[in-house]
């Protein structure tokens, strides 16, 4: 445990004491190699590009995981905050007309993808080391639409600050990174249809006095990842809780489990997989926003998100058995309550 703490690198103390360590070895025994692999790449994760492998993701059987808290639902949650622009998920109509784009990609022979190797069922590392998870199957969705091969593609690992700039800075193609559409993201890049329905909730160990995103944060420290909707949520309303920031939302789970914070803001869906992982920590209260992720891309490549939207009718027809219904079932299976059906597509002209 010395690796660990010496490679913290947040400037923040000394590092854990023994207990805090302590209590970090007894919850990491049992995880299994994926999430101390996670654990290790959130603590030195940078905040550049990290090029991973090229060969695509193996497919193979999700790793057995334990039952995760209950993920309640709030049927009158509230739309992300600074959502003042009309239907930001309303995106371009399908089309499978090439453009420029299109032809940049198929010339280059790889579909460069923006994604995370660290959030458990989303965009994670297997013990054998492949990227796997409902986000990675996304991207070879897109990849063999485009050029025919779903191991065509060229995987880079950005932090959560890094997704923007990254598309901003032609980086990479696409974004497929648990990224919520908001207007003010839409400032800045384009993206797709939406592909998951997902809310803010609150993370925190079994036994704290923290009930969700109320007063009871009141003087507790709060971890969430720079640039994503948590932060925006607690810029607009923190109930007087303390912000602690870190460039990857993993980061939050490892600080949690040292005893460093007292509660995680985040995506249910990404803090249920976390549950999963380790049984001693639980969502509380319910979801207060009401969040869909979509594909990011570059705002002048309206081809390319003609195309993704094309390819996201695809993946959500055939009812319960669409490739979207499928990948739900590999990699949420017993972590996340059953799905019902995809997000319906919201389309404008122009």
């Amino acid at each position: 445990m010395r690796t660990v703490r010496g490679r913290r690198g947040t400037g923040e103390g000394d590092g854990p004491g023994p207990s805090g360590v302590r209590r970090l070895a007894a919850r990491l025994r049992g995880w299994g190699g994926v999430t101390a692999m996670a654990a290790a790449c959130a603590l030195t994760a940078a905040a550049v590009l990290l090029p991973l492998a090229q060969a695509a993701p193996e497919t193979g059987g999700p790793p057995a995981v334990r039952p995760p808290a209950s993920v309640q639902v709030a049927p009158d949650a509230l739309w992300g905050p600074g959502d003042t622009c009309e239907n930001p998920e309303a995106s371009l109509r399908p089309s499978t007309v090439d453009g420029p784009t299109i032809e940049r990609i198929r010339s280059a022979g790889k579909l460069v993808a923006g994604v995370d190797q660290n959030s458990f069922k989303w965009g994670y590392r297997n013990p054998d080391g492949h990227l796997d998870g409902f986000d990675i199957a996304l991207v070879k969705a897109i990849a063999k639409d485009i050029l025919g091969d779903e191991s065509k593609v060229i995987y880079r690992a950005i932090p959560t600050s890094q997704r923007i700039p990254a598309l901003q800075a032609g980086r990479v193609d696409v974004v497929v990174r648990t990224m919520t559409i908001n207007c003010k993201r839409l400032e800045g890049v384009a993206f797709s249809t939406a592909y998951f329905e997902a809310g803010q909730q609150v993370l925190v160990p079994k036994g704290s006095t923290i009930t969700g995103y109320d007063a009871s944060l009141k003087g507790r420290k709060i971890c969430f990842a720079a640039g994503s909707t948590a932060e925006a949520a607690l810029t607009s309303r923190s109930y007087g809780s303390v912000p602690v920031t870190v460039p990857n939302q993993l980061d939050c789970l490892v600080r949690l489990q040292l005893g460093e914070v007292d509660g995680i803001i985040t995506d249910n869906a990404l803090a249920a997989g976390q549950a999963a992982q380790d049984p001693s920590v639980q969502l509380v209260g319910s979801p207060f926003t009401k969040e869909f992720y979509g594909v990011a891309m570059n705002k002048d490549a309206t081809d390319l998100v003609r195309r993704v939207n094309k390819v996201l009718e695809n993946y959500r027809a055939g009812g319960n058995d669409s490739p979207w219904m499928v990948a739900y079932r590999a990699h949420f299976e017993g972590v996340l309550p059953k799905a019902v059906a995809p997000p319906e597509p919201k389309y404008r002209d122009g």
